[in-house]
């Protein structure tokens, strides 16, 4: 018998940030595996989908335990989908899977759906819609999470795309929805464009993007600040870019310079570039998926404007932005400039300083404050 807790034990959360109240697997992930054993067992080569997928438990159990073959992956952040590659070549699995969008070759013919419930009803109604419309008739979706994490409204958005919706029993705070019986689906909600008057753009988001077609308070405190960048500046970078607003808005106010608009999100890279296009800029704004700049080439941008997030999951953790900060000393030209928006209580300029350069505090409102840092 397949020893699933050794494999388990050896699943790394790397490229992503690990600490040791960060895990690679947990009691959700076990549970969604046991409550699709039976359908996963019957289920036919090519037939299952896994959505969500943290860091490779849900795909690597069902390929170990019941012997799945073409396993179909959709992970929304880069940083699983690295994980899930490093884990399977580590646990001589890396043939069963290959890595899809979100779409019509993840879901076609699928009769099982593995996921994990994103924390955003927004994606949640996304991904229901896509397996509504391109799994087989007869698919059964099995969605779980922690206890915490799981609203009755998740039944609902459930319910708007499948027939039959119910929870299983918890087990060790943890819980699946079962959804089964896919309804016709009309015109998809997503991706949605909305017209934002107060700045002058047309917003296009699909589900998982941070903030959807909506301004968060942070982008639009450092949008006062882009009449400051640097106008000779000639190349620049949208890190952690969202739909793309921060890219877009500095794009029209430098006609020379060309923008890399970059988030580990799948989402927010197809809703960045929509929204460049939406706006006219799609010509100088290019959107790229990456995990904190790795790709770009040391000393090669005049300016990186940034809103980072300070948590990974559930966890409030500063691991990712000290990440940004420190790819963004690497890849700044030397009198490079990064301009920061981030909640005030977090007091990352002395990061920013040791990790990027000489930095000052340019505005500060009781939630946020903007900092300039220069190479």
């Amino acid at each position: 018998m397949f020893d699933r807790d050794g494999m388990f034990s050896r699943l790394r959360r790397h490229p992503d940030i690990e600490a040791p109240n960060l895990m690679a697997v947990d009691a959700a992930d076990r549970l969604i595996l046991d409550e699709s054993a039976v359908a996963l067992s019957q289920a036919r080569p090519g037939a299952v989908a896994v959505i969500g997928d943290h860091y490779g438990a849900l795909t690597l159990g069902a390929a170990s335990i019941h012997g799945s073959t073409g396993v179909r992956v959709h992970q929304d952040p880069l940083t699983g989908e690295l994980a899930l590659a490093s884990n399977a070549g580590a646990v001589g699995l890396a043939d069963r899977y290959r890595p899809l969008t979100l779409g019509k070759e993840l879901l076609a013919g699928a009769t099982v759906v593995l996921m994990r419930l994103p924390r955003s009803l927004s994606e949640l109604t996304e991904i229901a819609e896509t397996i509504a419309r391109y799994a087989d008739p007869s698919v059964v979706v099995y969605a779980g999470g922690r206890d915490k994490h799981i609203s009755p409204a998740m039944n609902d958005v459930l319910g708007h795309s499948f027939a039959v919706v119910r929870a299983t029993l918890g087990r060790q705070k943890s819980r699946v929805l079962i959804a089964s019986g896919p309804s016709e689906v009309a015109a998809p909600i997503y991706p949605v464009t909305e017209h934002l008057a107060e700045i002058g753009l047309d917003i296009v988001s699909h589900g998982a993007a941070f903030a959807g077609s909506k301004l968060d308070i942070g982008t639009r405190y450092l949008l006062e600040f882009l009449p400051r960048v640097n106008p000779r500046a000639r190349t620049a970078v949208d890190l952690g870019c969202g739909t793309g607003i921060l890219a877009v808005g500095l794009a029209r106010l430098l006609p020379g310079v060309a923008v890399i608009a970059t988030d580990h999100s799948s989402a927010a890279v197809a809703s960045a570039a929509a929204t460049a296009r939406a706006n006219g800029f799609g010509d100088r704004v290019r959107a790229l998926r990456d995990d904190a700049m790795s790709t770009l080439e040391t000393a090669s941008q005049d300016v990186i404007l940034c809103n980072p997030p300070f948590h990974v999951g559930a966890a409030v953790h500063t691991g990712v932005a000290s990440k940004m900060f420190a790819e963004s000393g690497r890849v700044l030209r030397p009198g490079g400039e990064m301009w920061t928006v981030y909640n005030s209580h977090l007091g990352y300029r002395g990061a920013l300083r040791r990790l990027v350069g000489p930095t000052d505090v340019v505005g500060r409102i009781p939630k946020f404050t903007v900092t300039r840092s220069v190479v």
